[in-house]
């Protein structure tokens, strides 16, 4: 499923533990780590792909999360030239996603990376909140910048300010000031759990 920009609808999940710490995994067969995300179809709601997905990449059910928030409408990041596939019948330039922040309610033994045919990870550990924003592939830190300043105030609210400590300025808001006064009038289209079903929203321009 790919819009008529080229851009695939995808999940994201920031799952993090009762501490601040977030759950970052490697990809299988390759040295990148990365949050669990995946592609919606064409019959789920955000938060139906993300539990789905949830399941898929990380063994857990919903009983074992609890979800905090979720991004306002869609982030967008654009694959780089040589993930391109030219030779498709439509082609796929990036991902437009919602991002859900979860906090783990189960135990860590609840988490299996083996339990489909073609696991997504092969390993994975807990990091400081603002850790994955410098240490994921560079064509997603954007994302992940713009994902994690939004979530970082529900996580707060669980672990404290000494674990989600405050971001300093958005290197972005110092080259374009006007990307701040935009931001600003801009109201969220939904929060928590039972708004982001609407999450496929496009957001207001």
């Amino acid at each position: 499923m790919i819009d008529p920009d080229g851009y695939r609808p995808n999940v994201g999940i920031v799952l993090m533990h009762p501490d601040g710490r977030l759950f970052w995994a490697r990809r299988v067969h390759r040295d990148g780590w990365q949050f669990p995300q995946g592609g919606m179809n064409t019959d789920e709601t955000p938060l139906e792909a993300m539990y789905r997905e949830l399941r898929e990449e990380t063994g857990l059910l919903p009983e074992h999360v609890e979800v905090l928030g979720a991004t306002p409408g869609w982030l967008r990041y654009r694959l780089p030239q040589r993930a391109i596939r030219r030779n498709d019948r439509l082609v796929c330039i990036g991902q437009k996603q919602v991002w859900f922040l979860l906090r783990l309610t189960g135990q860590e033994s609840d988490l299996r990376l083996d339990l489909t045919d073609k696991p997504e990870f092969d390993h994975w550990r807990w990091v400081d909140f603002w850790y994955p924003v410098e240490h994921v592939v560079t064509f997603k830190r954007g994302v992940y910048n713009s994902a994690l300043r939004h979530l970082a105030p529900m996580a707060r609210g669980i672990a404290g300010v000494l674990a989600v400590p405050v971001p300093g300025p958005d290197p972005r808001d110092l080259r374009d000031p006007r990307r701040t006064s935009s931001r600003n009038r801009q109201r969220p289209r939904y929060r928590g759990e039972s708004a982001a079903r609407g999450g496929g929203s496009e957001p207001a321009s």
